[in-house]
């Protein structure tokens, strides 16, 4: 039986002047040197779905869906044994087209694991916590720990000023609280290894 692990990066903004690119791209090369993972980066730019409007919910849809942009998103998801999930937060919560890129799908989404990387005013962790909610709904099992973007780095890239390479998020490995990439990956990996070994064997 293969093993690997395969994770999807999302990149959950499309606005122009996007921060959430950086995060994600970086995340996603600190991910390719785990052992055992195979890594992929999805960009909702890329999939471009209508607002939720099928007759059916997806819930009861049986994995059919009538969109074609949504078919190439739902294969992609179904992929997927877990996913990091980079967003900013918008008003207290997450950006619309996210919610829609997840209410699209259903079945594809069930008993895998979640993990974010968020970032924004409280350092994103109110878009995280309501996020954590959605994923429940949709059967995944979110992680305890998720990696929170310092408003310093954050608004420094923002403004033109410091470092714009992967540089900039150092920080984030050297805290007083140890290495939080490293802590948030054994975790991620800790329940997307436990959550493929019950799907396969159909616990």
């Amino acid at each position: 039986m293969d093993n690997t692990i395969k994770i999807k990066v999302i990149i959950g903004s499309t606005r122009q002047g996007r921060f959430s690119e950086k995060p994600a791209q970086w995340i996603f090369e600190e991910l390719k040197q785990q052992k055992g993972v195979e890594v992929e980066l999805l960009d909702l730019r890329d999939y471009p779905m209508p607002f939720f409007d099928e007759s059916m919910p997806p819930s009861t849809a049986g994995g059919k869906y009538s969109n074609e942009i949504v078919k190439k998103w739902a294969k992609k998801i179904n992929d997927g044994d877990a996913f990091i999930i980079v967003t900013p937060e918008y008003n207290h919560g997450y950006p619309a087209v996210f919610k829609n890129a997840l209410d699209v799908l259903y079945p594809e989404w069930n008993r895998k694991a979640v993990g974010f990387v968020s970032y924004g005013s409280a350092l994103g962790a109110r878009s995280v916590e309501q996020l954590r909610q959605v994923a429940v709904e949709l059967q995944m099992a979110p992680i305890r720990n998720a990696i929170h973007i310092p408003v310093d780095i954050f608004m420094a890239v923002m403004m033109g000023k410091g470092p714009t390479g992967p540089e900039m998020f150092k920080p984030i490995r050297e805290g007083v609280m140890g290495d939080r990439v490293q802590i948030f990956f054994d975790d991620l990996l800790w329940w997307a290894k436990a959550l493929q070994a019950a799907r396969t064997q159909s616990v």
